[in-house]
């Protein structure tokens, strides 16, 4: 198979492995193995995934058994979490004039 590099969800860490396993952590303690780090992630499509034969997972940042999981090849996460700024500017769109 070969040595893969996954990177983080939350921190951005690169790790190099030849095996992402369930239980496996980022140096900050996160989950390696979750849906956030996968290929297939992507917020706003069918159980924020794009492979169609994934069963549903809830918590997209807890490690978890997914048999489609594959790393993402960045960690700049395509339909990842909104962060602060993405959110400051949300708000800023839809805030009440005074």
């Amino acid at each position: 198979m070969g040595r893969m590099q996954v990177g983080c969800h939350a921190c951005g860490h690169t790790t190099t492995t030849d095996l992402v396993g369930v239980r496996d952590l980022c140096k900050c303690g996160e989950a390696l193995h979750c849906c956030c780090n996968c290929e297939f992630f992507q917020t706003g499509v069918a159980n924020d995934c794009r492979e169609p034969n994934a069963e549903r997972v809830a918590d997209k940042t807890a490690g978890n058994f997914c048999d489609y999981f594959r790393p993402a090849a960045t960690t700049a996460r395509r339909g990842a979490p909104a962060t602060n700024a993405t959110r400051a500017a949300l708000d800023a769109l839809f805030r009440k004039k005074p």
